[in-house]
């Protein structure tokens, strides 16, 4: 096993995903208590990383999934999810502020109810789409590597795609950052999601500052 190879992946998995961990960590605190919402938003991970990693491997060895003038396109499916859940904000804001007009004698204020969590397919198409700088950064990796490397390569990025997974629902689950997100969570979520994506759109040049 060549340690080498497995290093320079553990580094390049780390420096082209770092900015996963924080939005896993918005997915499993939005999903908190939420039955078999955290076995989705792992596979969700998975099914966007392999994604990423089909479209890489197929380019650097001469086939092309997805042509790179509609990279910078995908910068809209984070957008189009962040609008959606700052829609679904809105609502829950609304609805508890109706509830909290008829609450009843007891002088309880009712509680803001929670979106149930991200479905599979909506973090997988977070993941694909933030995945664009992966994608330029593995191609000549992989083209360079020949098939072996890259067949491990591709082993300890799916091993490290569950680490990170464990990472972010970590960072969601600690005392302090559990209770910022429970409170601010539902407001994070859309920004951080359309800021994404306009950052897609605006380095990819469909967006000019």
């Amino acid at each position: 096993m060549n340690l080498g190879v497995i290093g320079q992946a553990t580094g390049l998995f780390a420096v082209t995903n770092i900015d996963d961990i924080l939005i896993l960590a918005l997915f499993f605190a939005q999903s908190a208590g939420r039955r078999g919402a955290a076995v989705r938003i792992v596979a969700g991970q998975y099914v966007g990383f392999v994604g990423i990693v089909v479209v890489a491997v197929a380019a650097a060895f001469g086939a092309t999934f997805l042509p790179a003038q509609a990279v910078p396109y995908l910068g809209l499916l984070p957008l189009a999810l962040g609008v959606k859940a700052a829609w679904q904000a809105w609502q829950a804001w609304q609805a508890w502020r109706s509830s909290r007009e008829r609450r009843d004698d007891t002088g309880e204020a009712p509680a803001i109810r929670r979106p149930d969590g991200p479905r599979a397919f909506e973090v997988a198409a977070v993941t694909f789409a933030n995945g664009g700088d992966n994608i330029g950064v593995y191609v000549p990796v992989f083209a360079t590597a020949g098939v072996g490397a890259t067949t491990l390569y591709v082993t300890v990025f799916l091993a490290l795609v569950g680490i990170w997974c464990l990472a972010g629902r970590y960072f969601a689950t600690r005392p302090f950052v559990a209770t910022t997100l429970s409170r601010c969570g539902h407001i994070l979520l859309p920004l951080v999601l359309v800021g994404v994506g306009v950052l897609i759109l605006v380095e990819g040049g469909v967006i000019g500052l």
